[in-house]
C-alpha cells in the first residue's frame, strides 16, 4: 500500500454502530475500519464507473464495443510484446 493518508469523515452513530457490530462479529478489530472503509469506497469507484461506462455505451451497437474491446486488446498485447524483448 502507498502511504497512508489520514481522513477526517463523519457517519451517523447509527452507521458507526453498525459498522463496529459487523466488524466486531467477524472478529476484527478497531485498526480494520480503515482496511474496511478503504474497500468499500474501491468498490464504490468500480461500481460507479461501470454504471457510468454502461450508460455511456447503452446506445452502441454490439459490433462497435466489440471492436472497441479487439482494437484495446491488439493495443496492450502489442505494447506488452516489445517490453518483453
Amino acid at each position: 500500500m502507498d502511504e497512508p493518508v489520514r481522513w477526517t469523515v463523519r457517519v451517523s452513530k447509527d452507521t458507526d454502530v453498525a459498522v463496529r457490530t459487523f466488524l466486531a462479529q467477524r472478529g476484527r478489530k478497531k485498526g480494520d475500519l480503515a482496511k474496511f472503509i478503504e474497500e468499500a469506497v474501491r468498490w464504490r469507484v468500480l461500481d460507479r464507473t461501470v454504471a457510468e461506462t454502461k450508460a455511456r455505451n447503452a446506445k452502441a451497437s454490439v459490433a462497435e464495443i466489440e471492436s472497441a474491446i479487439d482494437e484495446a486488446l491488439k493495443t496492450v498485447r502489442a505494447e506488452r510484446f516489445v517490453q518483453r524483448r
